[in-house]
């Protein structure tokens, strides 16, 4: 938790052991985020196969269906995570999770696929908004960044290891492989359900939305925060002075620096292209030359830089800032997109475009993962932070849905646009990147260390 200004909170050691476990746990939504986003790229072959639909039936019902879900989910997600609490909406995360992993793995055609995929973006879309909010509303100064992060740390771990659920699942069921590959997640699903009903509420949101103080005091001993009394004064003093902003409403002047940032942020994120490389990986991989187990096989290789390379943005995200993180990523993508923009026109090799690939892949993991969740769960007001999330969150998926939805239309071996050769569309998500860079420089301000209620006061036009 943050106090009114930006000295550094004495916790106890077994608050600190606390904070991290609870922040662990719900962090973890983001492990089932990353490994159901994944999953589909080992099943999008083999059910093209299958149901032999049309690319903008693919497109939009099979591969984007979850992430229309998703849509959903993050636009209305802001609502019951403020009326009912951060723990309830993380629990139902759970049970939608489960849902969704069971019945699109014994899904018999692809309408019922499509909607118990449908149910899982759902999940992944509430997530997106209560996960990064509850942490960050637990955090200390010092410790929120690499905190929230490691909801994003979970995403790309997900993400890993639905790259080698897919390659060791290949070849087990025949031509039901996919539906073992989309089943597994029914476990961790489950166990996530479990886990969070040992985690406690929010004690901002007991403060503010339940007026509860003295169950926010119970938690914030939890905490380990030594002056309970202080800190609660410190929240209703911030919550009392956004009050006439919040009856009129989220969309207000006053608001208006810290929804460019969460808008932007989010926006770049999905035109640096990750969605399109992760979602479509072995396809793009066999179009730059390997077999198709081949292709699978460095799937894993995109998935482990990805984990590796977020640790390296949770080790930095609290000490150089995230500015200076999403520079450096920033600066990463414009190489690496360009080289594989270059490398696909010249023809160049596997082994150049697939090194080019992961150089992408570190770039985003050290700037926009690591950041975007940070960034947007911090800058807003404690008493709309729900809200904001969910604003933030919404534009990522709705720009994600698009260019999954899209992406047929143009990388389609048969149809596609760019069907002989996909250059031009990395050299355009090279560009945006290029544009991300500018605006980074001239808008984004340094949050690193400073208590939610100072950011408050910093960013919120008066």
């Amino acid at each position: 938790m943050q106090t009114r200004n930006n000295d550094t909170i004495t916790v106890s050691e077994k608050g600190k052991a606390n904070l991290f476990g609870i922040s662990l746990i719900a962090a973890l939504a983001g492990f089932i985020f990353g490994f159901d986003t994944v999953v589909i790229s080992g099943a999008n072959l083999p059910i093209k196969e299958l149901w032999h639909t049309t690319p903008w039936f693919h497109g939009f019902f099979i591969m984007s269906m979850a992430l229309w879900g998703t849509v959903v989910g993050a636009v209305f997600g802001g609502l019951p995570t403020e009326r009912y609490g951060r723990k309830k909406v993380l629990l139902w995360i759970g049970i939608l999770f489960t849902v969704s992993s069971v019945g699109s793995a014994l899904a018999q055609d692809p309408y019922t696929f499509s909607f118990f995929r449908f149910i899982g973006g759902l999940g992944i879309g509430v997530s997106s908004v209560a996960a990064p909010t509850y942490v960050s509303e637990i955090s200390t100064p010092k410790t929120r960044g690499r905190l929230v992060a490691m909801y994003q740390f979970n995403i790309v771990f997900g993400i890993l290891l639905a790259f080698l659920s897919n390659y060791f699942l290949k070849g087990v069921g025949g031509a039901n492989d996919w539906r073992w590959m989309l089943g597994v997640m029914a476990a961790p699903s489950l166990l996530y359900t479990l886990l969070v009903f040992m985690i406690p509420e929010s004690p901002r949101w007991l403060i503010i939305r339940r007026k509860d103080d003295a169950a926010a005091r119970h938690v914030l001993k939890q905490l380990g925060i030594p002056d309970a009394t202080e800190e609660i004064a410190a929240i209703k003093a911030a919550a009392g002075g956004s009050q006439v902003a919040d009856r009129k409403g989220f969309f207000n002047i006053r608001y208006r620096r810290i929804i460019g940032l969460a808008f932007f942020v989010a926006f770049f994120n999905q035109w640096s292209g990750i969605n399109f490389i992760l979602y479509y990986a072995p396809e793009i991989l066999e179009r730059a030359g390997l077999a198709s187990k081949e292709s699978l096989y460095n799937s894993i290789a995109i998935g482990g830089t990805n984990l590796v390379f977020t640790f390296v943005g949770l080790y930095l995200i609290d000490r150089v800032g995230r500015k200076t993180l999403l520079a450096l990523g920033s600066v990463g993508y414009v190489i690496s997109l360009g080289m594989v923009a270059y490398g696909f026109y010249a023809h160049a090799s596997a082994g150049f475009l697939l090194f080019f690939l992961l150089l992408f892949i570190a770039s985003h993991a050290i700037g926009q993962g690591a950041v975007i969740w940070v960034l947007i769960a911090e800058v807003f007001p404690n008493r709309i932070r729900a809200m904001g999330q969910s604003f933030g969150a919404s534009v990522h998926w709705v720009f994600a849905a698009i260019i999954t939805l899209i992406t047929p239309v143009f990388l389609d071996e048969e149809h596609g646009i760019f069907r002989d050769n996909p250059w031009p569309i990395f050299a355009f998500f090279a560009f945006m990147m290029l544009l991300q860079l500018v605006w980074i420089y001239t808008s984004v301000p340094e949050t690193k260390g400073v208590s939610l209620e100072e950011l408050e006061k910093r960013l919120v036009k008066a």
